[in-house]
C-alpha cells in the first residue's frame, strides 16, 4: 500500500524523472510488477498501468527500487514510518480492492463452485447427507469457524 501511494503520488508530478523506492520487503515490490494470478492483482493493475505511462511519457522516465531491511536502522526509514503513522491521508482506492476483501471474494467464489458442483452430483443422496438445523434449515457448507 505504502509504495503504491507513494508511487503514484510521485508520478503524477510532471518534473519527476527518476523515482527510487527503498523499501523492507522486495516481494512486496516485486508483486507489483509480476503479470502472474495474485489475491491482490485487483489492486496492483491500476498501478502497473500507470507505471507503464510514466515510463513510456519520457525516455528518461526510470524507477528503481533498492532493498534496505528494517534491522538497518536507517534514519531516514525512520522519519519515513513515523510519518506514515501518523499520516490522515485517505486511501488512493477504494477498500474494496484489499487483501481481506480479495480473500473472502475468493473464498466465496470457490464455495458457490462446490456448491453448484455438489447440487448437480448425481452422489448427492447417496455419499454425503443433507444436514439441517433446529429450525429444518439445510446447513450450506462454509469455510468460517471451522465451517459446517
Amino acid at each position: 500500500m505504502a509504495i503504491r501511494t507513494g508511487l503514484i503520488s510521485a508520478m503524477e508530478i510532471d518534473s519527476i524523472h527518476d523515482i527510487t523506492v527503498i523499501t523492507d520487503s522486495i516481494a512486496a515490490a516485486k508483486k507489483i510488477l509480476v503479470s502472474k494470478v495474485d489475491p491482490l492483482q485487483n489492486m496492483f493493475i491500476p498501478l502497473a498501468s500507470a507505471i507503464k505511462t510514466f515510463l513510456s511519457k519520457d525516455g528518461r522516465n526510470k524507477i528503481c527500487f533498492w532493498y534496505c531491511p528494517s534491522k538497518a536502522e536507517w534514519p531516514r526509514h525512520k522519519l519515513i514510518d513515523d510519518q506514515v503513522k501518523v499520516s490522515s491521508c485517505a486511501p488512493t482506492f477504494p477498500s474494496k480492492e484489499s487483501h481481506s476483501f480479495s480473500r473472502k471474494k475468493e473464498c466465496n467464489n470457490i464455495l458457490c463452485k462446490w456448491q453448484t458442483y455438489f447440487a448437480k452430483s448425481l452422489k448427492k443422496g447417496h455419499y454425503f447427507l443433507k444436514f439441517e438445523d433446529e429450525k429444518e434449515k439445510v446447513i450450506e457448507p462454509t469455510y468460517a469457524k471451522g465451517g459446517s
